[in-house]
């Protein structure tokens, strides 16, 4: 049986020795090396997307992979991606690490400078776990959730431009096509989805930070459940304790949250920390939210901009919407394109604060009226983004999208497919 193996090692030297070496391992299939942490889950995620037989069997992780620890790193593609088997490639080969190692995930531990028999043994170890798992699995895709649920990033070009209201009118487009939805707030100092949503309660995200195995019960008592039927992770009442979320607590979070929701939307405000950049590279998708003024796409630009020097991510995978416009602003959604280099959203949501104030002073946003154009606008977005379940098809009416029940109009759904 050949065993497909993908290297992930960002030193190019370190990288050919590792190829060269796996190229003469017996019925072996080394992949070209991805070299950074992202570049890795993106693969993993898309071959899984296709099929649980495209990924590969093997998985090598160099100590020095960046910008997610190595043992991080083992712990994420590990919870995400069962079937594969992960080794890890380190010069420290003390019991200590490889506790850790064997903590985090990985099915082997391979010392450097890399000897043929070792290398050879470890990856046909992790070879015939992995195939043990995806026999148990069947190998069918109906009994594999690949990456497991849909991760939406919600990030504001600056303060004050609508990112609350878009990451809780997406959660709720999604839970109302019939999908699991968990609504998480990462605006760990200035939050405001409870607010928005007329919650008080004491659980929040600081409580989940120190724990290391973040179990479906602990997690269950941090979560509140809205009557919308949302799952609130929120904000700690306490801006000082969102100094507690650390990214490492970040990225098993999102973790224990994908693994029980079709669909998690993160509202990570206008500030960038250690936390909401893990969840922003993790993420499916990272939506930037900005209006149609000079200085809120010169902050759009910034942040683009800081995503890629930190490596949390690349301005062609960043998609941008468009709040509060208007077809007579001078800045239009293709110039924003233009200035900030990422993928424009093709809806973009109109001006009309006054349909938000009522609901927004009340604390009720759930309850915005279906005709709303902001509220089309938003669940229309939704659409786009893939977070609404598609309805099976009805006699004569092809390609519908499902709705609840007396809010029928507020998807926008039918009118933008009947369009295309």
């Amino acid at each position: 049986m050949t065993t497909r193996i993908l290297p992930a090692v960002g030193d190019p030297d370190a990288a050919r020795s590792v190829v060269t070496l796996l190229s003469q391992l017996p019925d072996a299939e080394p992949a070209a090396p991805v070299t950074d942490s992202t570049q890795l889950v993106d693969t993993l995620a898309r071959l899984a997307a296709a099929s649980l037989d495209e990924l590969p069997e093997v998985v090598l992780v160099h100590e020095r992979i960046g910008p997610v620890p190595a043992l991080e790193l083992v712990r994420e593609v590990a919870l995400r991606f069962p079937a594969v088997g992960v080794v890890l490639i380190t010069v420290d080969a003390s019991p200590v690490l490889f506790s850790a190692a064997m903590d985090s995930g990985a099915r082997g531990l391979v010392t450097l400078p890399l000897g043929y028999e070792e290398l050879a043994s470890r990856v046909q170890a992790a070879a015939q776990w992995s195939a043990g798992v995806r026999r148990h699995l069947g190998g069918g895709a109906d009994q594999i959730t690949g990456p497991g649920g849909t991760v939406v990033t919600v990030s504001g070009a600056k303060g004050g431009v609508g990112t609350t209201v878009t990451a809780v009118h997406l959660a709720l487009a999604a839970r109302a096509s019939g999908r699991t939805v968990a609504l998480v707030d990462m605006d760990l100092q200035s939050g405001d989805i409870a607010s928005y949503l007329d919650v008080q309660f004491r659980r929040s995200v600081a409580d989940l930070a120190s724990i290391a195995d973040i179990s479906p019960r602990v997690l269950q008592d941090a979560v509140y459940v809205h009557e919308t039927g949302l799952s609130l992770l929120l904000a700690p009442a306490e801006g000082e304790r969102g100094e507690e979320v650390t990214d490492r607590a970040t990225r098993q979070i999102v973790s224990a949250l994908r693994g029980r929701h079709e669909v998690v939307v993160i509202d990570c405000g206008s500030q960038l920390n250690s936390a909401n950049a893990a969840a922003i590279e993790m993420a499916d998708t990272a939506l930037l939210v900005v209006t149609p003024d000079v200085v809120a796409v010169r902050a759009a630009k910034r942040t683009v901009r800081m995503w890629e020097r930190l490596q949390v991510r690349k301005a062609e995978e960043t998609a941008t919407v468009v709040n509060r416009h208007h077809r007579s602003s001078e800045i239009q959604p293709p110039l924003v394109q233009k200035i900030t280099g990422t993928r424009i959203a093709g809806v973009a949501v109109p001006a009309h604060f006054k349909e938000l104030q009522a609901v927004v002073d009340a604390g009720r946003l759930h309850e915005l009226d279906a005709k709303s154009t902001v509220k089309q606008a938003l669940w229309t977005l939704a659409g786009e983004l893939g977070l609404v379940k598609q309805a099976a098809p009805a006699a004569g009416q092809p390609g519908k999208q499902l709705a609840r029940a007396g809010d029928r109009g507020s998807l926008g759904l039918r009118r933008r497919t009947g369009g295309r």
